[in-house]
């Protein structure tokens, strides 16, 4: 008759559940009993029933064991396996919702914990956005306010930038495999700088196409710097962890892609001044240096024949270096003449490009859609503005 040890039963009983597909992929649901916390933060806890109860541990407490208290009714997600060193069959849990929590949400919150096992939230691959962006990518709906506020407040706040519209609908059962190719798109092009994302608020259902994994991962593939501003400040999806920057709204979206050209301009204005006030102060020193050296030089009395090279050689110094920095002062104005040219929208006008607005509302028209036959208009040119007709 064969012996066996203890440590050999245990050792074929853990192998024995781990190698169990069943075991190893488990929901269970009960009533959270005995709940104690260690010192390391690992839970404790037993899962009853009116029958059976089991033990419970959950080594990541923050997926939803955080506010896990006795008599909470829940639903477990884990493996059963055994402790040895107690001999105990114990569920290893790696995920806790409240019982009746709607299977949609339990499917998302197993897809953000693969994903966020994989790394595609670690907060170090998230890129920094371009500070002067000249070409920008939206991905939405051509339909709907969404397109339109953003352009305000892109016009508004940096009406340099360019923007290259990828419709896509963003909703329903087709609208992830679009999403995607919306923004692969925009990708391939090669020449945008930094991609918005957009949708307006809506229910879980709704939004579920930012929930896709293929969405997922198109964002954490994407060469261009995403933004999100998906749904309402308190809608977060799969896609906001997943992207660059999140946004609570589409509006913050387009805040958060590009600077203010106000706040721009004032700088500039600061940095003029200042060099104005270097100058100056630069002159007056080299002035107040020379009239000190004149002052000696008269001192000398019978010096002076000896001294006057030496004062004239200091002069023409003086001189050089006076002009020297005035070149340098102009090129530093120049600069930033351009830099403030730039950011006219007068100069864009210049250049061959057109404002046009509604002429009953003044509302600007971004897209050929906003417009219909006969429509009259307001188009603004560099040197005026002058009436037009939709044909």
């Amino acid at each position: 008759m064969a012996v066996y040890t203890v440590a050999q039963v245990t050792a074929y009983l853990k192998d024995s559940l781990d190698r169990d597909a069943f075991l190893a992929d488990l929901w269970v649901s009960g009533e959270v009993s005995n709940l104690s916390r260690s010192s390391t933060g690992n839970l404790y806890f037993t899962l009853k029933d009116a029958q059976s109860q089991m033990r419970c541990v959950m080594f990541r407490p923050n997926r939803g064991g955080e506010l896990l208290a006795n008599g909470d009714a829940v639903v477990v997600h884990g493996r059963v396996s055994l402790y040895p060193a107690r001999g105990e069959v114990q569920v290893y849990v790696d995920l806790v919702q409240p019982e009746g929590t709607g299977e949609l949400y339990l499917e998302l919150e197993r897809l953000k914990a693969r994903l966020e096992d994989e790394g595609l939230f670690e907060p170090t691959r998230k890129r920094p956005l371009p500070p002067f962006p000249r070409k920008l990518g939206v991905v939405t709906s051509p339909t709907g306010a969404v397109f339109h506020d953003i352009c305000n407040v892109l016009q508004r706040r940096y009406p340099l930038v360019e923007v290259v519209l990828s419709p896509t609908p963003v909703q329903g059962d087709s609208a992830a495999q679009q999403i995607v190719a919306a923004l692969r798109a925009l990708n391939d092009l090669g020449d945008i700088d930094v991609i918005i994302i957009a949708r307006g608020g809506g229910s879980l259902e709704e939004l579920w196409p930012f929930n896709d994994e293929v969405v997922a991962r198109a964002i954490y593939a994407s060469r261009v710097p995403v933004i999100t501003g998906i749904g309402h400040e308190t809608d977060t999806t799969i896609a906001d962890l997943v992207a660059d920057r999140r946004a609570p709204t589409p509006s913050a979206a387009a805040e958060i892609a590009v600077p203010d050209a106000a706040r721009l301009q004032s700088q500039i204005a600061a940095l003029q001044r200042d060099a104005v006030n270097q100058i100056r102060h630069l002159i007056a020193q080299r002035q107040q240096d020379f009239d000190g050296w004149h002052q000696r030089l008269l001192s000398r009395g019978p010096q002076v024949p000896v001294w006057r090279q030496s004062v004239d050689e200091l002069a023409q110094a003086l001189a050089r270096g006076l002009a020297a920095s005035i070149v340098l002062a102009r090129e530093r104005f120049a600069g930033l003449e351009q830099r403030l040219a730039s950011l006219n929208p007068q100069a864009v006008l210049g250049r061959g490009y057109a404002l046009v607005q509604r002429a009953g509302d003044g509302g600007l028209v971004i897209s050929a859609s906003q417009v219909r036959p006969d429509d009259p208009l307001k188009v603004t040119v560099s040197d005026g503005s002058f009436g037009a007709r939709v044909v």
